[in-house]
């Protein structure tokens, strides 16, 4: 017998051609037309509207693929067009296509699949040239409603401009109307030292600039933030100049001090130390702050010669 392989369910078979009619071949069969039908139907319903065929491109939602097993290939489920994505165009133009039919034909005499099925996998050429002529009018319209958006825009930031340049001229003019009350002999400069007063200064105009000076704020009796270096004698903080409370102290060692002190620590971890010890072990009740001399105990070589029993190696 023959060796055969099946690329539908990728492996040889031993038996010839009599595997195209196995259990095994004839369920992935079945499921794979399904998915193909199932594909085929989703791209024909989007025939019906065309209008929502148009939407804004997404990577992440327009660059599917769907496989199609009768040409061994992934094709591309949506088409690009500049910005806008064309739901199922991409199939759609697979399925009508004349490569994909003779695949279809091929794939069907090769697996022994029903004839019925075979259309339901095939979309006719005149059923897609309808498709694109509306999907070409949808395009064109949904372009022209993008150019309408994109005026409508235009206009309103123009609209915005003009209101705010009316608010800065009402502004403006309501500025220049207690000058022109007063008269011109207000602003007209002394001749002696005071040339230099606050009329003398140009005011600000249309053109929303200022060449000279305004002093007119000296008039005011608002009170004034001073934003240099204030010496403070012993408040406020580092940065007006007083000092840090770890140095404000006193320096001539008065200074209370916090918890023990590190000699009495070590005392106390001895302490520890000796109690974790066995209370009747040899020379547990033994003074170490007696005074001795070398004479409290007899010589008996180099281990007491020096020191104390407890220090001796």
């Amino acid at each position: 017998m023959a060796v055969h392989y099946c690329g539908l369910c990728r492996r040889s078979a031993f038996t010839g051609r009599r595997h195209l009619y196995s259990a095994g071949h004839r369920r992935r069969l079945r499921e794979t037309l399904a998915r193909l039908q199932e594909a085929t139907a989703a791209a024909r319903a989007a025939v019906a509207d065309v209008a929502a065929a148009v939407q804004r491109y997404d990577p992440a939602e327009h660059d599917g693929r769907v496989w199609c097993p009768c040409c061994g290939r992934g094709v591309r489920r949506d088409r690009r067009c500049g910005g806008r994505a064309l739901l199922q165009a991409g199939l759609l133009r697979h399925l009508a296509g004349p490569e994909h039919r003779r695949q279809t034909a091929r794939f069907w005499r090769e697996n022994r699949a029903e004839a019925a099925l075979r259309e339901r996998c095939l979309v006719p050429a005149e059923e897609y040239e309808r498709f694109a002529q509306a999907l070409e009018q949808a395009l064109s319209e949904h372009q022209r409603r993008e150019e309408e958006r994109i005026l409508q825009m235009a206009a309103d930031i123009r609209e915005t401009e003009r209101r705010q340049r009316e608010t800065v001229q009402a502004a403006l003019q309501l500025q220049r109307e207690p000058e022109l009350c007063a008269g011109p002999s207000v602003c007209r400069p002394p001749a002696g030292p005071e040339r230099d007063s606050p009329c003398a200064a140009e005011q600000p105009g249309p053109s929303r600039m200022q060449t000279g000076p305004d002093l007119a704020w000296m008039e005011s009796s608002q009170v004034l933030t001073f934003i240099g270096h204030q010496e403070t004698e012993g408040k406020g903080n580092v940065h007006t100049g007083a000092k840090p409370p770890w140095l404000s102290e006193e320096e001539d060692g008065s200074k209370q001090q916090i918890g023990p002190s590190y000699e009495e620590f070590l005392k106390h971890k001895e302490k520890q130390k000796l109690k974790k010890l066995p209370v009747e072990r040899v020379g547990a009740n033994f003074d170490h702050t007696s005074q001795t001399s070398d004479s409290w105990l007899p010589s008996f070589g180099r281990v007491w010669n020096h020191g104390r029993r407890w220090q001796s190696r």
